[in-house]
C-alpha cells in the first residue's frame, strides 16, 4: 500500500470516528487552512463554531505552516 493509500485510509477512519462519537450535522470539527499566517479572524471563526455548537475544544491547523506542529492551534471555548 503506498503512502497515499495510508493517509487517505488515516483521514476516513478519523471521519467515520468522528461522525460515530458526535452524530451527523455538525458543520465543522477541525478547522483547515492554508494560509501563509493565521489571523485573528480565523481563531475567531473557530470559536464561533465552537459557541454554536456547544463543543469546548477546536483545532485549526494551518497546512501552509512549513512546519506542521507551528501550525496547530488549539481554540477553547470558555462558554
Amino acid at each position: 500500500m503506498n503512502d497515499h493509500n495510508v493517509l487517505t485510509g488515516e483521514i476516513i477512519q478519523a471521519s467515520y470516528k468522528i461522525h460515530k462519537d458526535l452524530g451527523p450535522g455538525l458543520f465543522e470539527i477541525v478547522e483547515l487552512k492554508s494560509v501563509e499566517k493565521v489571523s485573528p479572524a480565523h481563531k475567531k471563526q473557530l470559536l464561533t463554531y465552537l459557541k454554536l455548537t456547544g463543543n469546548r475544544l477546536g483545532l485549526l491547523i494551518n497546512f501552509g505552516e512549513h512546519m506542521i506542529k507551528n501550525g496547530i492551534h488549539r481554540i477553547i471555548n470558555g462558554y
